[in-house]
């Protein structure tokens, strides 16, 4: 297939729509939508091609609002034919894997459950607890989401107490290990007293934890033991001995439905209303919970087989094999069960079923995986009736004529005009979502230590924002999950019109709605207007307000902290002649403080890149004159 540039969307070209169409055979395989600069939007699957793909432009009331937009930009359709459908689903698992597509995601990424993350990708790996599941490499393994945070964190800490694991993220001296490695708490990492190799021994056997393989992990402990035992290494037997008993403590009382069961399962089960799906998945090993996942899904996105399929596809296209079970227990029937069936088993070796139980043990399971997935059902519309009152509140307040999905909230944050930052931060729904967070350096040349300007901080971060929409009028705004509904500045009605008269300026005042909030009285600026609306600080939707005007403060004040220290650190630095920029990034870097290059000798600066034996006796002599 050629790629294409700048061309037309097929629903403004409804002869070259039925062409392409006809085009797509009637095979099994994976297709690709690209919209008009050649970006993919989606890339999906089908039994049959042709039918698939014809169905996204023949009724547009059945699909989703979601579906819909990402429908009107499709400017061509690539298709790739496999031999069979379990085909095309390990296809599509490895595209969706390498080019991540906007309207791919199905479960969404609200930051409600944290993940696991192990940095498989560094010598050394890190292990932590996180919200954000950021692909920068590869390598690096996210487990979870995990329901109950308390006992993650439990687990985590208990882990860290039973095996030898790097305990700080920077090493406190430069030349000898810290007291953890005394206490046998740190195998000295930062003195690379342990091997990469030897290491990430440790934290496989850690990850077993959080894969479920907990008695697959007792075994292999249960041998490393007696085999200690037998070498007349007692200490090391004991230690071994201690990390057993911590494992089985961790998952006592844990039993469930099936006792004395030796099949590894999942179970998993949704509830949904109009617009959520609170989708639970139990993963128990030898009659153990193990662990409880859940995600979140559009309850529009399909029937509920339908979103209990693609949940199970784009969970077990994320695990390793170990980590697929053999039986598969699901609340409904899966419309494409026999090619998920075929593709989990030749991914893990085995032979992996898909039951929809309807009687005795089994049943009951995946009752009371419903039964949990309905309890967070209900929590999720708590919140969500709290959100809409404060939207609708809003609505009626600043006259908007649907309900703002994503608001935008900008401040400013210096010292007297030194490290002049801006923050942008987004809530969407009227929930927080920090991954559409931004921060930006202020370039202003008239901004400096002593001078600041608010106002025409406010007007640089407000055109650097919008600046590609207006150069690019075909943009879409209306439905474009980058262009805000509502855009609120931090401030009174100075700012309010210095960023007025930058949207004039890039004629999209028409498309932004933009107010103000100023701190003292809490009061609500439109642009032309002199005088504040009429509000009452506690009502819900200046209560929103104020919760975005607090996070951008918040986020600002953040960021400007982090600029200050990062400048207080590169200060005295910054004096030595020809040590730029670049040089001294690497030098700290190594050192990791200004206080131990101090301490180094000329021979020890000298080991550092880009720093030769000259250099590195002019930083001797400056801090040693």
């Amino acid at each position: 297939m050629n790629p294409v540039t700048k061309t037309l969307q097929l629903v403004k070209d409804r002869d070259r729509l039925e062409k392409r169409l006809k085009e797509i055979p009637p095979e099994p395989g994976v297709y690709l939508m690209r919209d008009e600069s050649d970006r993919i939007l989606y890339i999906g699957k089908s039994k049959r091609l042709r039918s698939r793909v014809r169905s996204y432009f023949r009724d547009s009331n059945r699909l989703s609002d979601r579906i819909q937009m990402m429908v009107r930009q499709v400017a061509e359709i690539e298709f790739i034919v496999t031999d069979t459908e379990a085909e095309a689903l390990a296809l599509e698992a490895n595209l969706v894997k390498q080019h991540q597509p906007y309207f791919n995601v199905l479960l969404k990424d609200d930051k409600k459950y944290p993940y696991v993350c192990i940095t498989w990708s560094e010598d050394y790996p890190r292990i932590f607890i996180t919200r954000r599941r950021l692909l920068n490499n590869q390598k690096d393994k996210y487990y979870g989401p995990f329901v109950d945070t308390g006992a993650l964190r439990t687990t985590l800490r208990l882990a860290k107490r039973l095996f030898p694991l790097r305990q700080r993220p920077q090493p406190l001296h430069k030349d000898r290990p810290c007291l953890n490695y005394d206490m046998g708490r740190c195998p000295g990492v930062c003195q690379g007293l342990i091997t990469p190799e030897e290491y990430r021994q440790t934290i496989q056997k850690i990850a077993m934890v959080f894969q479920g393989r907990t008695e697959e992990l007792i075994e292999i402990l249960n041998e490393n033991m007696n085999q200690a035992a037998e070498n007349l290494n007692f200490e090391v037997a004991a230690r071994i001995r201690d990390q057993i008993g911590g494992i089985r403590s961790l998952f006592a009382d844990q039993k469930v439905a099936l006792p004395n069961d030796t099949v590894s399962r999942d179970a998993i089960a949704l509830a949904a209303d109009d617009k959520h799906a609170c989708i639970q998945l139990f993963q128990i090993r030898a009659g153990r919970l193990v662990s409880r996942l859940g995600f979140f899904a559009d309850a529009q996105a399909g029937t509920p087989g339908a979103i209990l399929q693609r949940v199970l596809e784009e969970h077990y296209q994320n695990a390793d094999a170990v980590e697929i079970p053999t039986e598969i227990l699901v609340q409904h029937e899966l419309p494409d069960e026999e090619i998920l069936a075929e593709y989990l088993t030749q991914r893990k070796g085995r032979k992996v079923t898909l039951l929809t139980p309807q009687r005795q043990l089994k049943a009951e399971l995946i009752e009371m995986v419903e039964r949990n997935a309905h309890y967070e059902l209900e929590r999720t519309q708590r919140t969500s009736d709290r959100n809409t009152q404060a939207l609708q509140d809003l609505a009626n307040l600043l006259d908007l004529s649907e309900l703002p999905h994503r608001i935008e909230g900008y401040d400013i944050s210096h010292i007297q005009g030194s490290n002049a930052v801006a923050s942008q931060v987004v809530f969407i729904d009227g929930v927080s979502a920090k991954q559409h967070y931004r921060h930006y350096k202020i370039k202003n040349p008239e901004v400096t230590a002593g001078h600041s300007d608010d106002f025409a901080s406010l007007a640089e971060v407000i055109r650097r924002r919008f600046r590609k929409f207006a150069e690019n009028p075909e943009l879409p705004r209306i439905g474009n999950p980058e262009f805000p509904d509502l855009v609120m500045i931090d401030g009174g009605k100075g700012q309010l019109s210095s960023v007025v008269a930058v949207l004039q300026d890039l004629n999209l005042m028409e498309d932004v709605r933009v107010v103000s909030l100023a701190k003292q009285r809490e009061e609500i600026f439109l642009p032309g207007e002199s005088f504040p609306l009429e509000t009452d600080a506690e009502q819900p939707g200046v209560q929103l307000l104020r919760r975005l005007r607090d996070e951008a403060h918040r986020f600002a004040v953040t960021f400007h902290r982090q600029q200050r220290s990062d400048k207080m650190r590169r200060s005295r630095l910054d004096e030595i002649p020809g040590l730029g920029f670049h040089r001294q990034k690497q030098l700290l870097a190594h050192f990791h403080s200004i206080d131990y290059i101090r301490e180094a000798t000329p021979q020890q600066l000298a080991e550092v890149s880009g720093i030769g034996p000259h250099l590195a006796q002019e930083i001797y002599d400056y801090f040693h004159p």
